[in-house]
């Protein structure tokens, strides 16, 4: 639509061109919203609007609040008084959320949600010395995409560097793809430090031990999280030449990990977390599967039990498995298979821990192997890294990737492009917190890109996340996304060069292309960036529909999954009291007020028999070069049984790791459903309560760190 007015004042003075047609969009909106009509009257209605707009301001600006106060006259004055209504109604909403933004001191002009408003205050916004905040989100991602934009420099002094950094940024600022945490927190600032995963090896002596501890804080602080494997310490009991005493074992180490990570919170912003892995073969097998039995002991650790083919094999067979000294390399205990992986399984249907991970699995994919033997992950499993190796990650928002209820290809390609090209940079800009740890990741140059939202996909292409149908879209998505970034990977190495370690990596064929990267995907828990993205977290379902959400302490505010709004505002079976109903169960399988296909498309992690949470994995994980994050949760009344099936069908389906959480198998989580009563409109009662930081997956503090 054409118009004489040709520029508008936003609410924050700026001023920006003037857009007709967005009128038109969001007088359709509303009338659709309130079925009065199919919304035809739309274009008539927002012509009206703009006619008299250029009669009232000739050679004049108008604000956003002329036109909507224009918009509102019309409707009343047409006749569409309900329309005007749901109209003044969410006009005051977002009058609301504004003033409540206010509290945190921020301005948000890319309307993101008033807990993303908050996440972005505590966590990532840069503060003055007194605390304030001096930047906005929008902000925020022109210093990250400027920083990251400079590596291009290193390799093409004439590049068109403000060319890069214009695709960064808008590819942030659209919420298609979003960076690890310390990119977002460290990029363009002092501390420099990109990345957001570490392995550190521990040896057999006091010296490394605490070289490693000190490794640790050095990355806590910086906002990394690290991955060990205790694996090479000689076990508890055995013999100590130089002292003549005996050694105290793995877990008693790593209760120094623990107590150090306590007190050093990573850069203000972020709790440590810390990943500890055990060989089964261990002779300290035992106490390291018991050691969370009570609650508090290894808190900043999630912990995983390495196994091998060859204990899988062994429970198959119902055999005897030796452990292994890793001092002597001689066997100290011979042990049936069955019962270790008895003990595993009940103390994860006990505690949520140990995990499991598949370690010859990890290695057979391991890209240089001739550069050492994978022996841990990330703290959360999805980035098996070498000693001393470090990796970021980045994660592309599926649910802006569609186009008429499908994946739009055509975006998803130019999207990996960017993001591959944006992590590759990384590389070169990050200030890496030790020079081993530089020299390691320059040589393999792995990055991660992986996705998030993909519940929130389903929903919008009407697939039910527990389907055959889902796990061939999951698995033909992720296919697509890793024939791109490997394209990508192969562009960057013609003008850049291979990574320096591709000699002699399982890429070295001679007619092979060479890539400039040894790892390309991962699928992260991306937590807090998808709360800024106002997406499901990673490839997890959706963990409610409606729910109470502790913003800030004192203060808990009504969400509801925003496609499940616009279906029962479409559907005509939306109402207040009916989200709030929702909000006090963990499903809408028994609410009568909801159509059956309704129920059918929304279900949520608790609705979903254990099997489909694996089965979705190992869809992915068959085109993710790392591994991929996925929290099989759990109801209270699960059995150990269940968790059986889920470790033994993990292993079967070529999963490199796995992770269960029975609800309340922890006194804190995150996310409790009918536990807490805030009051609402006066009654109390429990609800399904969120935490600031809980965007889905693991319910446990530590996952969200």
């Amino acid at each position: 639509m054409n118009s004489s007015i040709s520029q508008i004042r936003k609410r924050d003075g700026r001023i920006v061109t003037f857009e007709p047609d967005k009128i038109i969009a969001a007088i359709h909106k509303a009338i659709v919203s309130t079925e009065t009509e199919d919304g035809k009257a739309a274009e008539e209605l927002g012509r009206e609007v703009v006619r008299i707009l250029e009669q009232r301001f000739v050679d004049k600006i108008p604000g956003v609040e002329d036109v909507q106060d224009i918009v509102e006259e019309v409707l009343i004055q047409k006749g569409f008084a309900k329309v005007a209504k749901a109209y003044i109604i969410y006009r005051q909403k977002r009058s609301d959320v504004r003033e409540a933004k206010k509290i945190f001191g921020v301005t948000d002009e890319l309307k993101l949600s008033l807990n993303a408003i908050s996440v972005l205050e505590r966590r990532y916004l840069l503060k003055d010395e007194k605390g304030a905040v001096v930047e906005n989100p929008t902000q925020m991602f022109q210093r990250v995409a400027r920083a990251v934009a400079q590596a291009d420099l290193l390799y093409d002094e004439k590049t068109d560097v403000e060319k890069t950094e214009a695709e960064f940024y808008q590819i942030m600022r659209n919420l298609e793809f979003i960076p690890n945490s310390p990119t977002l927190m460290n990029a363009g600032t002092v501390m420099g430090q990109l990345a957001a995963c570490f392995v550190i090896p521990v040896d057999d002596s006091i010296e490394s031990i605490f070289d490693a501890v000190k490794n640790m804080a050095v990355i806590h602080k910086s906002g990394g999280g690290t991955g060990f494997s205790f694996s090479r310490l000689r076990p508890k009991g055995d013999v100590v030449k130089t002292t003549k005493g005996v050694a105290s074992g793995p877990v008693s180490f790593m209760r120094i990990f623990d107590t150090a990570t306590d007190v050093i919170k990573q850069g203000g912003r972020r709790r440590g977390a810390n990943m500890g892995i055990l060989r089964v073969d261990h002779p300290d097998v035992i106490e390291f599967v018991t050691s969370k039995s009570k609650e508090g002991f290894l808190s900043n650790f999630n912990i995983s039990v390495a196994v091998t083919d060859a204990f899988m094999d062994a429970i198959e067979k119902d055999q005897n498995y030796d452990l292994i000294n890793p001092r002597t390399r001689e066997s100290a205990r011979t042990l049936r298979a069955r019962d270790i992986f008895s003990l595993i399984v009940t103390q994860a249907w006990r505690t949520g821990d140990p995990g499991l991970i598949f370690i010859d699995e990890i290695n057979r994919h391991n890209p240089t192997p001739k550069i050492g033997t994978i022996e841990s992950t990330n703290p959360c499993g999805e980035q098996p890294l070498l000693a001393y190796e470090s990796c970021n990650l980045g994660s592309i928002n599926l649910a802006k990737m569609m186009r008429e209820g499908q994946i739009d290809y055509d975006k998803l390609a130019r999207i990996v492009r960017i993001a591959v090209h944006f992590l590759d940079n990384v590389i070169d800009v990050n200030k890496f917190p030790l020079p081993e740890i530089e020299a390691m990741t320059k040589a393999n140059r792995k990055i991660g890109l992986g996705v998030m939202g993909y519940a929130d996909a389903l929903v919008q292409m009407n697939i039910r996340y527990d389907s055959e149908e889902a796990l061939s879209v999951g698995e033909n998505i992720m296919s697509f996304i890793a024939e791109q970034a490997k394209r990508a990977s192969m562009e960057l190495a013609e003008k850049r060069g291979p990574f320096p370690n591709f000699t002699g990596s399982i890429y070295d064929l001679s007619d092979a292309p060479k890539l400039r990267n040894s790892t390309l995907l991962t699928v992260a828990p991306t937590g807090t960036i998808s709360i800024i993205a106002g997406c499901a977290s990673g490839i997890e379902p959706l963990f409610a529909i409606s729910y109470i959400r502790n913003v800030m302490e004192g203060t808990r505010l009504l969400e509801v999954n925003p496609h499940f709004e616009k279906v029962a505002k479409e559907r005509g079976f939306y109402s207040t009291d009916l989200m709030v109903e929702i909000s006090k169960r963990g499903s809408i399988r028994e609410i009568k007020e909801i159509p059956e296909d309704v129920k059918n498309l929304f279900v949520t992690a608790m609705d979903i028999s254990p099997e489909w949470h694996v089965r979705m994995q190992a869809a992915f994980q068959k085109h993710v070069d790392n591994a991929v994050s996925k929290t099989v949760n759990l109801p209270q009344d699960a059995t150990i049984g269940d968790i059986e099936r889920i470790y033994l069908l993990a292993h079967k389906l070529h999963c490199k790791g796995i992770t269960v959480y029975r609800y309340g198998s922890k006194t804190e989580q995150v996310l409790y459903i009918g536990s807490v009563a805030p009051r609402v409109e006066g009654e109390s009662a429990g609800f399904i309560s969120a935490s600031a930081e809980y965007a889905g997956g693991c319910m446990t503090p530590l996952c969200q760190s």
